[in-house]
């Protein structure tokens, strides 16, 4: 049974390249940093989430241009025989684009593989020569790195505000400690969600006024405590 064979696509011309072989196996890989925030007191410090980093692909890709340009026991042009040729079509997708100022954002797709992406590295390996030292087989080792934009990121996560604390909206009867005992699991908390927003009653809190609840652990910048 034939394999569907992988291709990557330009996006921004809509040249579409064929890999020549498919890849033997590939690696997708994606990491998460945390940053470790020591608190007194505590046997262990805290990890506070910092950001994500870039999902990577990568994969050898196999290049021959010498059974192709051979007819019979008579090989034809050496220069159309160069397979520099064809590894040109994939390190050009590294070449500066004049409208966007940047490389081209790519698609890779190979069977359910779908992966929006730009080249970010590729290393060349000639394996076979002509007798004139022209190379007829390269393996190149790529890596793609995700394509991400501000638009994708929104559309994907749902934050509430820009440094990731919640707006809850007051009912009828609430007060800051039975907020703070369904958002935190601890009603003693009432007191982050008061400094927070310089609120001076726990208790008579409108009905419709917005409140900030913000992530634990919390520093009281005027006292430097801190809440967990």
């Amino acid at each position: 049974m034939n394999l569907e064979k992988a291709s990557i696509t330009n996006t921004f011309s809509g040249a579409r390249i064929p890999v020549q072989f498919n890849p033997e196996e590939y690696t997708l890989n994606r990491e998460i940093n945390y940053a470790q925030a020591a608190i007194p007191g505590l046997s262990a410090p805290i990890l506070q989430f910092v950001n994500g980093t870039l999902q990577t692909l990568s994969m050898e890709l196999f290049l021959d241009s010498y059974e192709q340009h051979k007819v019979g026991s008579t090989t034809i042009n050496q220069a159309q025989a160069d397979v520099r040729l064809l590894v040109r079509q994939v390190t050009d997708l590294m070449a500066i684009e004049a409208a966007t100022h940047a490389p081209p954002v790519l698609l890779f797709v190979w069977g359910s593989l779908a992966f929006t992406c730009v080249l970010a590295q590729c290393s060349q390996r000639y394996t076979m020569f002509l007798p004139d030292g022209t190379p007829v087989r390269a393996r190149l080792n790529v890596v793609f790195n995700e394509y991400r934009n501000s638009d994708l990121e929104a559309k994907e996560v749902k934050r509430e505000t820009a440094d990731y604390s919640k707006h809850h909206v007051v009912s009828q009867g609430e007060t800051l400690a039975s907020i703070a005992g369904a958002e935190y699991g601890d009603p003693r908390l009432w007191r982050v969600i008061a400094i927070a927003n310089r609120l001076q009653r726990a208790r008579d809190l409108p009905p419709g006024l917005t409140v900030l609840l913000p992530k634990l652990p919390y520093r009281d910048r005027e006292s430097g405590r801190i809440y967990v």
